[in-house]
């Protein structure tokens, strides 16, 4: 279905989609043409740097939610247990329950990483320092709450996988029950 595309930033939910769905390499300017009702002029004329301005618009808007709802709530909420367990509420709706890929993880594992590489790395470095932060101000030990961080954004990536790969959102719902009783 065509979206009605005004501005550059009514095509960033789109190509995020796009990416989504069809990896980096596979979303061609055919399909972002066809998906949003754009020719190549006007994509032209919104990402003067073709598809990486693109993928690197979405990133930018993947970071500033990231950043919004998961990353600063995490370091700044006064009851750390609270702001982790609005991250597993967050994270569960973001990625649909597993039933939506992380465009993120997509990038770092595509043949296009080392183009995305400072974002991609950027995105999960923070994700694990600002869960962290969140751990310990909840009582647990610096070097245990990073570890226990790592392990946690580990099996959210890995359960948004299995999810997708077994076409079960179960997978990633039981997961996240898993995660949470090992923080609370």
């Amino acid at each position: 279905m065509v979206r009605q595309v005004a501005e550059r930033r009514d095509v960033i939910p789109v190509l995020a989609e796009l990416f989504r769905e069809n990896g980096y390499e596979a979303t061609s300017l055919a399909l972002i043409g066809a998906a949003t009702g754009l020719g190549k002029g006007s994509l032209y004329h919104f990402f003067p740097g073709g598809k990486d301005e693109m993928a690197r618009a979405v990133l930018a808007d993947i970071d500033r939610w990231f950043e919004t709802l998961i990353f600063q709530p995490l370091e700044q909420r006064p009851d750390p247990q609270a702001a982790i367990s609005a991250m597993f509420d967050d994270v569960s709706a973001y990625f649909r329950s597993g039933r939506r890929v992380c465009l993120v993880g997509v990038l770092a594992l595509g043949t296009v990483r080392d183009r995305f590489a400072e974002t991609v790395q950027g995105y999960f470095t923070r994700w694990c320092a600002a869960l962290a932060s969140a751990l310990q101000r909840a009582g647990h030990e610096c070097a245990h709450a990073i570890l226990l961080a790592e392990e946690i954004v580990v099996g959210i990536q890995g359960a948004i996988v299995l999810a997708r790969a077994l076409d079960d959102p179960g997978v990633f719902a039981r997961c996240i029950e898993r995660l949470r009783v090992l923080v609370a």
